[in-house]
């Protein structure tokens, strides 16, 4: 709708919104239709050809019909931007408008005239001190917001004459004209809604130039990155209107209230046309986090697609292996609660709706997790472990686990040693402390009933972000147990510093996992003779740098090798309650009710980890640990088998 050079005022003053809105209801029921008909073709069409026949001409035929459904999904995601931009521009240019017409209607009041440039013309008023003739009428014109422009309605001589000469700096009179302030004010007023309305204008006309479709029926990865990058320009361009209307600030309590509000095509509205923002908002029901998650999944998936990078492909080929756990279906159910390549890549997924459970655990991942292959190969399985086997304990309860890579977790590279983020280093877990507190709060806002039993799980290093989350004021929202395994240490001295009261911290620590041993900081200057044989080098490097820490990760899996028995024989020598990130939460002085776990093996697996330290939610590696987990998030704890403290 832009004009060169711009609106004017006459057009922002006749401008009917309610045309804009109308368009954008219009792209909503197209949207809409599209995304119905991908709905047909994927459940009744390709769905049932699929399961009812199997022949070389069935199966093309069905990809075939998988075509079609990427084309109508395409459809339905270009219709909610333009949908979008269209609601975003009607939403924007109301206020503009509105202080454009409260000043025309003051200058009519007024009875100055309004002159097509914008300028404010005024009758004569008030007397000249020399002759004492009226003081002639004039214009006014309104401030244009260009630095060192000025306001040439402010600066006069003592006739109430524009004086050149003042404006350059010299001090100012007030014209005696009693009229010339008045229609300066309302000069000013108009320029100013002009020129936001133009700005808003512009920001959207960009947008909407780019949500144009390449000709051909092709939906392919690139295709797909054109409308990430469309999303991406709509969002911008609609920034002051998301910041308007959706309460970004407020508390997820806050927000799961604003959102009960909405009317359902106002929710379809935002999770259509924005899916990134409302997809990782805490505070926003499960159902509608999903949904939206999985369209802004297709899309980072296309973006990640155009890029060659080594992050980009390791996060593209977590993001594919989430796609496809989410299209096999199955149970329980799964929740994609959140999803975002910042950092090393973000994903939320729940087994189980959250929102109507019995039992909710939280699990945050450790050292070395990002979003990959691995991720969604491996970590994800243990949320799905622990949700079966909640299940098997309680059968008649409703159960939701879920795993949450919300933060960066410290990697196992050299680059992460001498950054401030490896994992001798308390930084990652302070940063993600927070966030995961702020979902928390969000799980408790939303569900639906009596509260349920909710369980925070911390491994490894997630240990120490769920351990900072839980000292911090108030504790974890909705936490009625903390469950700490593989920990380094939490930095607490005890459980009692974990708002959840006696006996409702577990620990489960396996004889052989190392990092639950790690020394203390003072101890650590003794490590570096443990370098030696096949990871002498790795080890040392690590060990100069960063401590008994460094040593683990500072060589890789050779230094992890050659440094056990150095890190057993060090253990042996320093008091067993001291660990690197403060009390060991295995041990009797922590005062956490620690459980069976297998003792598991020093064998180093894939990306450095180690059997033991990896274990403990796997049923059939360490059966012992997984079912003693799941009674804890069942709510009955009271069944677990214990274990002596340290």
């Amino acid at each position: 709708m832009s004009t060169a050079p711009g609106l004017s005022w006459q057009q922002l003053r006749d401008l009917e919104l309610s045309r804009l809105t109308g368009a954008a209801d219009g792209w909503r029921a197209a949207s809409a239709f599209a995304d119905d008909a991908r709905e047909r073709v994927d459940r009744d069409m390709a769905g049932r050809l699929a399961r009812t026949q199997d022949s070389e001409s069935a199966r093309a035929a069905v990809e075939r019909l998988k075509r079609l459904s990427e084309n109508y999904h395409y459809v339905h995601t270009e219709t909610a931007l333009v949908r979008g931009v269209l609601d975003g521009l009607a939403g924007e240019l109301g206020a503009p408008q509105r202080r454009l017409r409260d000043a025309l209607a003051d200058a009519a009041s007024l009875g100055y005239s309004v002159n097509d440039n914008g300028s404010v013309g005024f009758p004569a008023g008030g007397r000249n001190e020399l002759t004492g003739e009226p003081l002639p009428g004039g214009s006014a014109v309104g401030d244009n917001g260009l630095i060192g422009a000025g306001n040439p309605g402010l600066y006069f001589d003592a006739n109430g004459m524009y004086d050149p000469a003042r404006a350059s700096g010299a001090p100012a009179l007030k014209s005696p004209n009693p009229h010339r302030a008045k229609a300066q004010d309302i000069a000013d007023r108009l320029a100013h809604a002009l020129r936001e309305a133009r700005e808003i204008d512009e920001r959207y006309d960009t947008a909407l130039a780019r949500l144009k479709a390449a000709p051909g029926l092709t939906v392919d990865t690139g295709t797909w990155a054109d409308a990430a990058a469309d999303a991406d320009a709509v969002s911008g361009a609609a920034q002051q209107y998301l910041e308007k209307n959706i309460p970004l600030d407020a508390s997820p309590a806050e927000r799961k209230d604003w959102w009960d509000r909405l009317g359902e095509e106002q929710r379809e509205e935002y999770i259509s046309a924005f899916p990134g923002l409302i997809g990782n908002l805490d505070g926003i029901p499960a159902l509608a986090r999903d949904e939206a998650n999985r369209e802004n999944l297709h899309l980072l998936i296309g973006e990640l697609g155009a890029r060659h990078d080594e992050a980009s492909r390791d996060m593209l080929g977590g993001l594919k292996g989430i796609q496809e756990k989410l299209e096999q279906g199955g149970e329980p159910p799964m929740y994609l609660l959140g999803i975002g390549d910042e950092g090393n890549g973000r994903a939320i997924i729940a087994y189980g709706n959250p929102d109507t459970a019995d039992n909710v655990s939280a699990y945050v991942p450790g050292l070395g997790t990002k979003l990959d292959a691995d991720f969604a190969d491996g970590t994800v399985n243990r949320a799905l472990q622990t949700a079966l086997g909640a299940q098997e304990v309680d059968p008649g309860s409703r159960n939701a686990s879920i795993v949450w890579l919300g933060y960066d977790a410290p990697q196992l590279t050299p680059g992460d040693l001498t950054s401030g983020k490896s994992v001798m280093f308390t930084n990652d877990a302070a940063a993600g402390a927070p966030d995961y507190n702020a979902f928390m709060a969000g799980i408790s806002a939303t569900h639906e009933g009596r509260a349920p039993h909710t369980t925070a799980i911390g491994h490894s290093y997630g240990s120490l972000t769920v351990g900072l989350a839980a000292r911090s004021e108030g504790g974890i929202p909705g936490a009625d147990d903390i469950i700490l395994v593989g920990s380094p240490g939490t930095g607490a001295d005890n459980a009692g510093e974990f708002h959840v009261g006696k006996g409702h911290v577990f620990v489960g620590a396996a004889e052989n996992d190392i990092v639950t041993k790690l020394p203390s900081h003072a101890e650590a200057t003794g490590m570096v003779s443990g370098a030696v044989g096949g990871g002498s080098t790795g080890l040392v490097l690590g060990a100069g740098i960063a401590g008994p820490p460094g040593a683990l990760i500072g060589g890789g899996s050779g230094a992890i090798v050659g440094g056990i028995g150095s890190f057993m024989a060090q253990d042996a020598q320093t008091d067993p309650s001291e660990r690197w990130f403060g009390t060991d939460p295995a041990s009797k002085n922590f005062g956490a009710t620690r459980f069976l776990v297998a003792d598991g093996e020093t064998v180093v697996e894939d990306r450095g980890q180690m059997s033991a330290h990896s274990n403990y939610f796997d049923p059939t590696k360490d059966q012992d640990s997984a079912d003693n987990i799941a009674r804890i998030v069942a709510g009955k704890p009271e069944a677990i088998k214990q274990e002596t403290p340290r």
